[in-house]
């Protein structure tokens, strides 16, 4: 049993969250108990991942897309009003953490992506909101596309949509999960030979052609799994509470 607020303190400081702005609040979204046993995480607060989180036993889930967004109007919906019950229904506690998740150095989804596909980060790059989110690397050895392309594959767990217009070697990523396409011009600005994101625009496929830059697409729910698993088993180390990643598929 540990205390939400002391998870909650622990989750804002290691975010650095009060050096960010965001489309959304950051933290905590809905209160629920004060005290946690089990923690579940996942990518978005839709009904489908409330409802299985909830089913999990947990106190307190942890989401990288949360309820509420700046553009929303105040009123709720129908659709809005379903999530709440199934959250207050049950005294279960929600936080979202959106930016700061995808920017951390070390626990964030482009230092998670960055490291998995065997880059070393170099930098963050590529500002929203006034902080850069995404994050550089670079090989040494460079790695042919055809490779870069299975990495992707294996780690992110499905196959990415790829436009080959770099050099034959790819030494130098950048990487911005989610629906990051538009910062392919932060990459072709920095000299990359690579640029990932999670969802492709229509603009992209002419922008990598005519910047000389590999592009890889590889789903904006697959490429944001990474960070807020990572908080959640952070959370049970330091806490001692159990964590369960909830996973509701999503093929964009």
């Amino acid at each position: 049993m540990a205390s939400r607020d002391e998870i909650i303190g622990f989750c804002d400081e290691l975010l650095e969250i009060d050096s960010f702005d965001d489309y959304g609040p950051i933290g905590l979204q809905v209160p629920g108990a004060l005290e946690v046993e089990k923690v579940a995480t996942g990518v978005s607060a839709n009904r489908a991942f409330i409802e299985a989180a909830v089913q999990t036993g947990a106190q307190l889930v942890v989401v990288h897309h949360g309820l509420f967004w700046g553009d929303r109007p105040v009123a709720l919906s129908e659709q809005m009003a379903g999530r709440l019950r199934a959250l207050l229904g049950a005294d279960v506690s929600l936080l979202g953490y959106h930016l700061p998740l995808d920017a951390h150095p070390e626990i964030g989804n482009n230092a998670l992506l960055c490291a998995g596909l065997g880059f070393t980060r170099e930098r963050s790059f590529s500002t929203h909101l006034g902080r850069d989110i995404g994050s550089v690397g670079r090989s040494s050895e460079g790695i042919a596309t055809a490779e870069l392309t299975a990495r992707v594959t294996d780690f992110v767990g499905r196959e990415p949509l790829v436009f080959e217009d770099g050099p034959e070697r790819i030494h130098s990523i950048g990487i911005v999960s989610g629906g990051g396409s538009s910062a392919i011009a932060d990459a072709i600005a920095l000299g990359l030979d690579a640029y990932l994101t999670g969802e492709p625009s229509e603009p992209v496929m002419a922008d990598a052609s005519e910047g000389g830059i590999h592009f890889f697409a590889a789903g904006h729910y697959a490429t944001e799994t990474f960070g807020v698993r990572r908080l959640g088993e952070l959370i049970g180390e330091r806490f001692g509470v159990a964590h369960e990643f909830v996973d509701v598929p999503n093929p964009i």
